[in-house]
């Protein structure tokens, strides 16, 4: 009898918690809008987010948490200590921003402007940082209202440059995983979602293994030799030699790599050569990016660009030399702990509003996060249901919207995904 009173009043203790929880969430929506068309109105760009960091780094120790400010140049670090010990799960959050000039109609829109690499330019939100920011700004105030449900750590890393450093920099996640982000205390799992404009508010996607492509940025440079342009045959035209290369390049994807496992796309988005319309150049440059999921054929599609452009270009008379770097790794879901934790996302969105997506080959510095701890990286709803039937306007673009009611389901499946994976262990 004992016993099961114990576990009556375990069970009406448990539901009062999860009601206070759910009702501080509620409570918090005024200010998650507020943040957000703050971080809107005064974006920052990758590495320059000081007066962004600030803003965050004020709220954090107002909770009462440790701090850690200048992270990887402008990130922020919170760490919440539950009053049991336990172990300790990461949030993350990207916080900077685009060069992007925005053309939308909204009242808090950025008249942000500024020089990028030259260019005079706008600065924009225009993939949804600013509502990750306030996202986890959220989450950091509920959860430090409630320390004595959380068994284990919390540590909340606000992530500057995730859009890439500027040429010539360090940056992003991997910078501030070199500086230990992930240590001190060791960070034993790692949760990080992306708002999107083209999935309904209420919904949330998300995919077991690679959820996102490894971003591979590579430079060719072809050599000739230059001559008049009534006189080819004087010299070899690195310009036709650059077209067959491209041409080749695509010849990798259609007919060698393994669509039906995954996908890969090659992209050459820059062409450089030439100065007149009469004379043919001593050289090329070529500017793309690779996307891959799966390690086996990035490392195929590498050593088999290399040889086509190699072979290519001596094939009609030049030379040509291609390189890598590395922009992101595949952000892979840990499969374990994605099916460990599908029902805390189940719980806040309902099993019919949590759905299996297929993997997209735009990338992710969270990647990163992943390759040391494992991680789950999942998608939640943005777009308004007026716009389903239209098409909403893609990321990255100076029309950009987000639906900021689509908000509070982020605050409530990263505390329902911190409290599950901490107090389940």
């Amino acid at each position: 009898m004992k016993t099961f009173l114990a576990l009556v009043l375990f069970a009406c203790s448990f539901s009062f918690a999860q009601n206070t929880i759910d009702q501080d969430i509620t409570n918090i929506e005024d200010k998650l809008i507020e943040w957000r068309r703050h971080f809107h109105q005064n974006p920052e760009l990758s590495n320059q987010e000081f007066k962004t960091a600030e803003k965050i780094a004020v709220h954090l120790k107002s909770l009462g948490l440790e701090v850690e400010t200048g992270v990887a140049i402008t990130g922020v670090v919170g760490l919440l200590k539950g009053d049991l010990p336990g172990k300790v799960v990461a949030l993350r959050a990207d916080i900077d921003a685009l060069p992007v000039t925005e053309r939308n109609d909204l009242p808090f829109r950025s008249e942000v402007k500024t020089t990028f690499l030259g260019t005079e330019t706008g600065v924009m939100h225009a993939c949804g940082h600013d509502t990750h920011i306030a996202i986890l700004m959220a989450t950091a105030e509920v959860l430090s209202k409630h320390k004595d449900k959380i068994k284990g750590t919390v540590k909340f890393i606000f992530q500057p440059a995730e859009e890439g450093p500027p040429p010539g920099e360090e940056g992003g996640a991997k910078l501030m995983i070199k500086e230990g982000v992930l240590e001190n205390p060791k960070v034993d799992a790692i949760f990080g979602l992306h708002i999107n404009a083209g999935t309904p508010v209420g919904t949330i996607k998300y995919k077991k293994g690679g959820i996102m492509a490894s971003v591979e940025r590579f430079v060719i440079n072809v050599k000739g030799k230059q001559t008049h342009g009534s006189q080819p045959w004087s010299g070899v035209d690195p310009i036709m030699i650059s077209a067959k290369i491209i041409d080749g390049l695509q010849t990798i994807i259609s007919r060698e790599a393994k669509l039906t496992e995954e996908a890969a796309v090659i992209t050459v988005g820059k062409i450089t050569a030439g100065t007149r319309f009469n004379i043919i150049p001593e050289t090329a440059e070529l500017i793309g990016t690779v996307r891959t999921l799966d390690p086996e054929m990035r490392s195929m599609i590498e050593r088999r660009m290399k040889e086509m452009t190699e072979t290519i270009a001596k094939a009609y008379g030049g030379e040509a030399t291609i390189s890598f770097r590395n922009q992101t790794s595949i952000t892979y879901n840990d499969p374990e702990l994605t099916d460990k934790m599908l029902p805390s996302l189940q719980e806040v969105a309902g099993s019919d509003n949590v759905k299996l997506m297929k993997a997209t080959t735009g990338g992710e510095d969270f990647s990163y996060f992943q390759e040391v701890v494992p991680g789950i990286y999942f998608f939640l709803g943005g777009m308004t249901p007026s716009e389903e039937s239209k098409g909403a306007f893609p990321h990255h673009t100076p029309d950009f919207k987000i639906d900021e009611s689509g908000m509070l389901l982020g605050v409530k499946a990263f505390t329902q995904l911190t409290l599950d994976y901490l107090n389940n262990q």
